[in-house]
């Protein structure tokens, strides 16, 4: 936030001056045309300052944590009838992150333009999703925001904790590979070529498994910056080509294919699923709009089709759990509990249910996993170092027998 000195007329040509707060010079200059002055000078009122002292706004991130906390504020400002012109303004002084901060003073602007909180938050795709907009636009028609953003904060905490969960298991297993790669390079590159070069002047047999593992050392130290070069190239290109179209679906079929892990990810899409249709249905968004919304927040092409074909059924008169039905990427028991809360008019609390379901089953897949890859990770890597090692000792300790 900065200060600003202006000058400027009002509406029966008086002239004014005074001081505005405000995260940008463009906002300070808006938000005092929207008062009717015409500006005739503005300037910073602490000077340009250091450009260390500048926040870089674009290089901040808002997390899903930060949009969990600022939906609790929102819910207890609201609850607590406090204007909502006047609630962005404070929780726009007060957050720690500068780009969050902007966003926030930013719609208080639009708020007091006289627009709506929904349509100012749409200016702002990159923090709040479709999803969070069309929850906060249902709040705005049916008068309970503070209950939509107590429902937005509880959500959001559920997906992060889920994914954090998915995304926290996979840390060691990476770090053990990272190591095991990095340990093989350096021994390959650095130590083998030197008790290569003993044991190739000895002239003894060699044998064969040593053979290959002094071609891999040759192999690396002659070619390794083009392989990682290469290799580089390989990950960038199927990075590009694996998040769009095509190359996309194929990756995300891939991800559901690997054993353990494919079904770890399935889980945890019919969670996002579950959840996302529940906190929408319970807070009176329709059926088709509620199923739009969930295939963008569900991240796997597989899904989106499905969820696209299941829309055009339903959106054709057919029930949700006959249109889920036509599709094996949905269990089951989704299906038949579903076609339970049609049967009852529950489909949201039945939805709920399913949530919570799917989100112990993912704790418990990531449980699995974690408990079977950490001693298979520590077993490849002593069994590919023992390796390593026995094949350069073994031709040594001949050497030495042989004097």
């Amino acid at each position: 936030m900065a200060t600003f000195i202006y000058q400027a007329l009002d509406k029966d040509g008086n002239q004014k001056e005074g001081t505005i707060t405000a995260v940008s010079e463009n906002v300070a200059i808006n938000s005092l045309q929207k008062r009717g002055f015409i500006i005739s000078d503005i300037r910073d009122a602490e000077g340009s300052g250091s450009i260390f002292d500048k926040n870089i706004t674009w290089l901040q991130r808002v997390s899903m944590k930060d949009i969990v906390i600022v939906s609790r504020q929102l819910a207890t400002l609201f609850g607590a009838q406090v204007s909502a012109l006047r609630v962005f303004r404070l929780l726009g002084s007060e957050n720690e992150n500068p780009k969050l901060s902007s966003a926030l003073n930013e719609i208080a602007e639009d708020l007091q333009g006289g627009s709506s909180i929904s349509a100012a938050m749409e200016k702002h795709p990159k923090i709040f999703s479709s999803f969070y907009i069309s929850m906060v636009k249902s709040g705005e028609e049916t008068g309970r925001l503070d209950e939509t953003f107590d429902f937005l904060a509880d959500h959001l905490d559920r997906t992060y904790e889920v994914q954090s969960k998915a995304k926290n298991a996979l840390i060691y297993p990476a770090f053990i590979v990272f190591t095991f790669v990095t340990v093989m390079a350096l021994m390959l590159t650095m130590v083998i070529p030197k008790i290569s070069s003993i044991l190739i002047e000895s002239g003894q047999e060699i044998p064969i498994y040593t053979k290959a593992v002094i071609g891999l050392s040759e192999f690396l130290v002659n070619y390794g910056l083009y392989f990682l070069i290469l290799l580089v190239i390989g990950i960038f290109v199927l990075l590009k080509y694996g998040n769009k179209g095509r190359g996309k679906e194929m990756v995300d079929r891939f991800k559901l294919s690997i054993p353990y892990v494919g079904n770890l990810y399935e889980k945890l899409y019919l969670s996002q699923l579950a959840d996302n249709l529940n906190t929408m249905l319970m807070s009176g968004i329709p059926m088709v709009r509620a199923l739009e919304l969930t295939k963008d927040v569900v991240n796997n092409e597989i899904y989106r089709n499905a969820i696209d074909d299941v829309i055009e059924q339903v959106r054709g008169g057919g029930s949700l759990s006959d249109s889920f039905s036509r599709h094996p990427e949905f269990p089951g028991i989704l299906i038949q509990l579903i076609r339970v809360g049609e049967e009852t008019g529950n489909v949201g609390e039945i939805l709920g249910t399913l949530s919570k379901f799917y989100r112990r089953e993912v704790t418990n897949a990531v449980d699995t996993l974690v408990g079977m890859i950490e001693p298979i990770m520590i077993v490849l890597l002593a069994v590919g170092v023992g390796f390593l090692l026995a094949s350069v000792l073994i031709p040594i300790y001949n050497i030495s027998s042989a004097f």
